[in-house]
Order: structure tokens, then C-alpha cells, then sequence
């Protein structure tokens, strides 16, 4: 795409398209009513009746044993680990190595940072250049429907794109928490990988390498869920899927609020404690050329509790193209998707904001007739 019809359509890449208003301002003013900007199309409403029931959730997987050196289990493991990437696009992971003190310390920090008063917060403001920083929107379409939310984006990987002007310095011990909870996420990330190419008859480096090997993109994503006081009416992130390789999310397991898209049913996740949820990206369909699938998902907002969330994206090397792997098409099986950077494809979020699956699917190659 190029960029300067980017701008032209949607606006300068260099700033906001309007004044931007902190939901946390507009759920700390006692609002008895929704803002319209933040009243979403029939269509896009959360609607209960058409949720899965109550007792329905994403897989969950016990890791333990996996990598380690009897590998009993690994077979076992690895199988449901295929079955929920191919099916789900979506799965909840116990036993994963990452201590449980170090996931609450990240949550309850970060929380810590967004109960701040909003001017304490003013000076991370971000542009839609980077995201990086602190946001209340995604896109840059004047006039578009607004998310009932604010968020925190921050840059891990690779290093010269780490600008620690960008991370708050408040609470005291927050730097330490996120370099520390980044390492292992990114740890853990690397292990998954293995196990999705491995699963696929692939080396188990494989997708890592078509990834840039060490040199892939690691980024964090904060969300902050206020009080609403009309969430039938609202979204506190509208439908997509992540444009980017994986996302390890470590949700408030306080209040659910993730909810999946299966077979055309809204499946409220149940977050296990101290499980993450694990999430297939566009970039992994693609280079999977679909046999992974990523999935649709949105979240939803409610009167009475505040939601913290972080959203870790492992991503590859952003100017390397990415498409299917050789070793997966044939002529019975061609390619879905011609080569694409990273870089490219996710401009498409920053200027037009979630979009439910409308991009990756956009890109399907076009068959012969």
C-alpha cells in the first residue's frame, strides 16, 4: 500500500484525525449514557443470546513435560497443541514455565499505572506512527466508531526500536517487571514456535527462521477496560484478528471480557489461573498456508468491573516477505497468499483500525479458472 495515499485517505500517519478523549475521562465522569462515537452497529452489538453456553471454552493444554528430557508426554501434548491450532486458532496453556509472581507483578503494575490520574499519563501520549506509548484508538479514519478502552504500546523487540523515553517510569518497579515478563515471553514464544513447525513435518526451526531467526519483533500491548455504562451497546476492542505471528495474552482472571468467534458463535473465554492464552496470527495462516487458522475475536465490557490485559506479539522480521512455505504447497495444494512484509501488512490496522479477517482474507491469491 502505498503511504502517501495512505495519508491522502485517511489521514496524516504523524497525528491523531481528531482531539483524542481517554475513555478512563469519560468512565470517571459518571456518564449515564454512551458517548455515540462508542455506540457500535446493531450488528457488532454484544448479544447474549447468540453466545455459546456458559460451559463452552477454548482448549485448555498442560505443558508440563513438554521440553523436558523423558518426553513421554511430548506426543500427547503436541497433538492437542495441532488439534486446537487447526480448529480453534485459540488455546489457554498451564504449566508453561513463566512463575506465577511474575505474571500478577506485570498485571497489578501495570494496573497500578492506569489508575494514575489521566495528565499523569499525558506525557506517553503516542502518534499513529508507531502506536508507541499511551492510546485510546486504533485507526486514523475521521469519524470512525470508537473501542471502550485505552492501552499501552510498547516496542521490546528488536533493540534499536526499544525507546525507553516511551516507558513509564511509574510505578517504581515497572521497567524491571516488563524487561523481565518480555524475556520470558519471548522464551516461551520461541518454544511454541518449535512445536507448531515441528507439528506440521516441518524442522522444528523452521518457522522461527522464516520469522528472521533472533531478529523477529517483539511488541506489548496494555489494555485497560473502564466501567461502561451501557455495555450492550459497546465493544472494548471490535472483532479482528492479530495481524501479526502470535499473541500470548495474560488476561484479568477477575473478569472475563475475550470473547471468540467459533462456527459463527461468540465463545466467552473462562481464563484458567495463571494460564495464558495463546493466539495464532495472520502471519502464522499465512506461512502455514491455512492449516493454522486465526480467528476472529473481540471483547466485551461491563458496568461494574474494570479489565486489565496484556497482549504480547511475537512477530516476524518486519521487512522480510512472508508467505507459504514451500514445503506445504504442491500443486494440489497451491499458495494462498503472495509474499508480503510484515511492515506492509500491518499498516493496514493502523489506518483503518480492527477489521474482523477482511485483510488476511483480502490477500487470498486468485485461482485460475
Amino acid at each position: 500500500m502505498n503511504m502517501d495515499m495512505t495519508k491522502n485517505k485517511k489521514g496524516s500517519m504523524d497525528e491523531w484525525p481528531e482531539p483524542i478523549v481517554r475513555v478512563q475521562s469519560l468512565a470517571e465522569s459518571n456518564l449515564s449514557f454512551l458517548p455515540d462515537r462508542y455506540i457500535k452497529p446493531a450488528s457488532l452489538r454484544p448479544n447474549t443470546t447468540e453466545d455459546a453456553p456458559a460451559a463452552t471454552n477454548i482448549p485448555i493444554i498442560d505443558l508440563e513435560g513438554l521440553f523436558s528430557e523423558e518426553g513421554s508426554s511430548d506426543d500427547v501434548i503436541m497433538a492437542h497443541i495441532s488439534e486446537a491450532c487447526r480448529e480453534w486458532g485459540f488455546f489457554q496453556v498451564v504449566n508453561h514455565g513463566v512463575k506465577p509472581e511474575l505474571m500478577d507483578a506485570a498485571r497489578e503494575n501495570w494496573r497500578e499505572f492506569f489508575h494514575m490520574p489521566v495528565n499523569a499519563k499525558e506525557t506517553y501520549s503516542n502518534s499513529p506512527r508507531t502506536y508507541e506509548g499511551y492510546g485510546s484508538r486504533l485507526g486514523v479514519t475521521k469519524g470512525a466508531s470508537l473501542d471502550w478502552s485505552d492501552y499501552y504500546f510498547l516496542h521490546l523487540l528488536p533493540h534499536h526500536l526499544k525507546d525507553f523515553n516511551k516507558w513509564p517510569s511509574f510505578p517504581p518497579t515497572i521497567r524491571e517487571v516488563i524487561g523481565e515478563y518480555g524475556k520470558e515471553l519471548v522464551n516461551l514464544s520461541g518454544r511454541i514456535m518449535r512445536v507448531l513447525s515441528t507439528n506440521l513435518g516441518l524442522k522444528d526451526d523452521k518457522f522461527q527462521d522464516a520469522f528472521g531467526g533472533e531478529n523477529i519483533g517483539a511488541c506489548l500491548r496494555v489494555n485497560y477496560y473502564p466501567k461502561c455504562p451501557r455495555p450492550e451497546l459497546a465493544l472494548g476492542l471490535s472483532p479482528h484478528s492479530d495481524p501479526g505471528g502470535m499473541t500470548i495474552l495474560l488476561p484479568d482472571d477477575q473478569v472475563f471480557g475475550l470473547q471468540v468467534r467459533k462456527n459463527d458463535t461468540w465463545i466467552t473465554v473462562k481464563p484458567h489461573p495463571h494460564a495464558f492464552i495463546v493466539n495464532i496470527g495472520d502471519q502464522i495462516q499465512i506461512l502455514s498456508n491455512a492449516t493454522y487458522k486465526s480467528v476472529e475475536h473481540r471483547v466485551i465490557v461491563n458496568s461494574n468491573k474494570e479489565r486489565v490485559s496484556l497482549a504480547f506479539f511475537y512477530n516476524p522480521k518486519s521487512d522480510i516477505p512472508i508467505q507459504p512455505l514451500q514445503e506445504l504447497v504442491s500443486a494440489h495444494n497451491p499458495p494462498l497468499y503472495p509474499p508480503m512484509t510484515f511492515d506492509q501488512y500491518r499498516l493496514f490496522i493502523r489506518t483503518q483500525g480492527p477489521q474482523g479477517k477482511s485483510h488476511v482474507e483480502s490477500h487470498i491469491s486468485p485461482r485460475p479458472r
